[in-house]
C-alpha cells in the first residue's frame, strides 16, 4: 500500500519520501513501482508518457530515516494494521514534522479517535484510507476522528483528488464502510468453504458469474492478505460486539500456519512468489 500510494502521489507531481524499517523493503517497493509504470507506459503508449517512468521515479526518494521528514508538508503512514505500532510511528512524526503538518493513516479499520489521541496534534490527524492496488482503484475514505479540524478535512479531500481518487468522507466506527460490508461477506465465504458448501473455486465462480464480482471473495481476501483480513476482522469484533463479525476459525488456522495469500505464496489458492 505505502509504495502505491507513493506512486500516485509521485504521479500527480508531488516530491514524494517513501520510508521503510529496511533496505530490503525499500528496493521491493522500489521494484514494485518500476513494474507498475512500465505497465502504464505500455498501455498508453503516447508523447504524454513517454517520458512518465523517469519524472515519476525522479520525484521519490527512498529512505529509512526519521530525519528525511522535517520539511515535508503531509504525511501518509501505511503500516500494518496494529495500534500500538501505529501508535510508535505517530510519535516519532510527531517529534520529526512540522506541527502545522496532517498526518493521515492508511488504517482500514482502527479508530482514528485512538490515534489522534496519542499525538501533540489531534486536531491534525485523520484517516485516509485508500483501496488496494493504489494505482487503479479511484476510492479514498477519509475518515474524520472527534478532534480532527475541518481545515484538515478540506486539505486531505483537496490531496486525494489531485492524486485522481474520489474521496467520500465516513465517520469514525470500526472499519469505517468499505471494510464493515467487504470483511462479513469474506468470512462468510470462508467459513462456507471450511463447512464443505462449496470448493474454493465454486465459491468464488458463484460471486462472480451470479453477483458479477470482478473477483471472486476467496481470491480477493488472498489479494488483500489473510493477516489483514483477520486483523480487520477482529477490529470489528472487538469494537461492535456483535459475533456475526467473528473471524472464522479456519482464517485463524491459515494466518497462524503462515498461509497469508498471495504475498506469502499460498492461501486458498496457490501463488508463485
Amino acid at each position: 500500500m505505502g509504495s502505491g500510494i507513493a506512486q500516485v502521489a509521485a504521479q500527480a507531481g508531488f516530491e514524494t519520501i517513501l520510508k521503510d524499517v529496511e533496505q530490503r523493503y525499500l528496493d521491493r517497493a522500489r521494484q514494485g513501482i518500476e513494474k507498475s509504470l512500465r505497465k502504464i507506459v505500455e498501455k498508453q503508449e503516447s508523447a504524454q508518457t513517454a517520458d512518465l517512468f523517469d519524472q515519476v521515479m525522479s520525484r521519490i526518494q527512498f529512505s529509512t530515516r526519521w530525519g528525511d521528514f522535517e520539511s515535508v508538508d503531509f504525511v501518509i503512514e501505511a503500516v500494518n494494521e496494529n495500534l500500538d505500532l501505529k501508535r510508535q510511528v505517530f510519535a516519532e512524526l510527531d517529534r520529526v514534522t512540522a506541527k502545522t503538518v496532517i498526518l493521515a493513516t492508511n488504517t482500514s479499520s482502527i479508530s482514528i479517535t485512538k490515534i489522534a489521541s496519542s499525538t501533540g496534534r489531534p486536531d491534525r490527524i485523520i484517516g485516509m484510507h485508500f483501496m488496494n492496488p493504489v494505482p487503479l482503484m479511484r476510492l479514498v475514505e477519509v475518515i474524520r476522528a472527534l478532534q480532527t479540524s475541518e481545515q484538515t478535512c478540506e486539505t486531505t479531500r483537496s490531496l486525494a483528488e489531485k492524486m485522481g481518487k474520489t474521496a467520500v468522507q465516513v465517520k469514525d466506527f470500526p472499519g469505517f464502510v468499505s471494510n464493515r460490508v467487504l470483511m462479513p461477506m469474506l468470512n462468510e465465504a470462508i467459513f462456507a468453504l471450511n463447512e464443505g458448501v462449496g470448493t474454493a473455486e465454486s465459491i468464488d465462480t458463484v460471486m462472480k458469474l451470479g453477483m458479477n464480482h470482478p473477483m471472486g471473495p476467496l481470491q480477493l481476501a488472498d489479494f488483500i492478505g489473510l493477516d489483514v483480513c483477520l486483523d480487520v476482522l477482529t477490529v470489528l469484533y472487538e469494537g461492535f460486539g456483535d459475533p456475526k463479525y467473528r473471524p472464522c476459525p479456519l482464517l485463524r488456522n491459515m494466518v497462524a500456519a503462515g498461509y497469508l495469500g498471495k504475498k506469502s505464496g499460498r492461501g486458498f489458492y496457490e501463488y508463485q512468489k
